[in-house]
């Protein structure tokens, strides 16, 4: 079965998704893009070796004869474009934020449940191999109770208001940096972790970059089992040398990445490390999402865990706003 698939928004975070199909052409094809631009829809559809272009992502999904689509547009974007998908039966990849607020999540919720179709978060940074040996190694009981966990996603971002485009509005991006980059490691975070959110409290900054939001956060996390989760990301400088990807903590012992080795020390010194071979974690994620519709299996980060990592992220934002820890089952 070749799934085929329609490309919802061609802009830039949509070409290391087209490579991703491009690497599976016996999986899966895109036939259909659509994008305001004409420019990039043809450029899109040109490099899948030809694809039925639509100005109006509607349009594509009710005449494009495909069988998913795949969404790269802007946050504020993504609810409804989803909706539509999933009204008409079409399965979902998702680019991060799933949304921007509480009430699309429950309609997105709500549309999933009814529809049946699998709706996939496009979670790249969770197919790093290093990410799902930790998470077995924690799952297995071999770190014991986890005390505290850290997910960091930094870089020297040198765009400016002028040039961010709608990322540096807030009513089209939903915030500034942490519901952007910051999103990755938010899902890191919880995927790591032993249990749900419950409370949040966080320290947003707008260090050097002219933005409505921040370019910069700092989140802690508490979770229901106890532990302690901290947030660290930014667009406002080079990380030190010394930042991890992330880290955990544990009654038995410890774990930490760069992302491609990981470290795990027990309590008595003795320490093993293992080192990775590359991999393209946006064509695992795409080979994955089809193969999620294929084998009719369930994607590691569906609707559920997309509306849990943006209720730590609104949580956090509130927390800003209100200078309070919040309380996420308040939101």
């Amino acid at each position: 079965m070749t799934v085929n698939v329609g490309l919802i928004g061609c802009g830039g975070i949509s070409n290391p998704h087209v490579r991703g199909y491009l690497e599976i052409p016996d999986q899966a094809k895109v036939t259909a893009v659509a994008d305001v631009s004409e420019d990039n829809a043809r450029t899109r559809a040109e490099q899948v070796g030809g694809a039925k272009i639509f100005s109006d992502y509607r349009d594509l999904i009710a005449n494009g004869g495909v069988d998913a689509v795949d969404i790269c547009l802007p946050h504020h974007l993504h609810a409804d474009a989803i909706i539509a998908a999933a009204e008409a039966g079409k399965h979902v990849l998702c680019e991060k934020p799933l949304c921007i607020t509480t009430e699309e999540a429950d309609k997105i919720t709500k549309v999933v449940q009814d529809t049946g179709i699998t709706l996939m978060c496009a979670h790249n940074q969770l197919f790093m191999p290093p990410v799902a040996k930790a998470r077995e190694l924690i799952q297995s009981g071999v770190l014991g109770k986890v005390y505290e966990l850290r997910t960091t996603d930094s870089f020297f971002n040198r765009g400016l208001n002028s040039d961010m485009g709608w990322r540096g509005h807030l009513e089209m991006a939903g915030g500034g940096e942490l519901i952007d980059t910051g999103y990755h490691p938010t899902y890191l975070l919880l995927h790591l972790a032993t249990s749900e959110p419950s409370e949040v409290v966080a320290m947003t900054s707008k260090h050097r970059l002219e933005m409505d939001g921040e370019d910069s956060a700092r989140v802690l996390v508490r979770f229901a089992d106890g532990s302690v989760g901290e947030i660290v990301t930014s667009w406002a400088y080079i990380p030190s040398s010394n930042t991890e990807r992330f880290s955990v903590v544990a009654e038995k012992g410890t774990l930490w990445s760069d992302g491609k080795t990981l470290h795990h020390r027990t309590v008595e010194g003795v320490e093993t490390t293992t080192e990775f071979p590359d991999v393209a974690a946006f064509s695992a994620e795409i080979a994955d999402f089809i193969g999620c519709i294929t084998e009719g299996r369930r994607p590691i980060n569906t609707e559920v865990e997309g509306v849990h990592v943006l209720k730590v992220i609104l949580g956090a934002y509130a927390s800003v706003r209100e200078k309070r820890i919040i309380t996420l089952a308040d939101l």
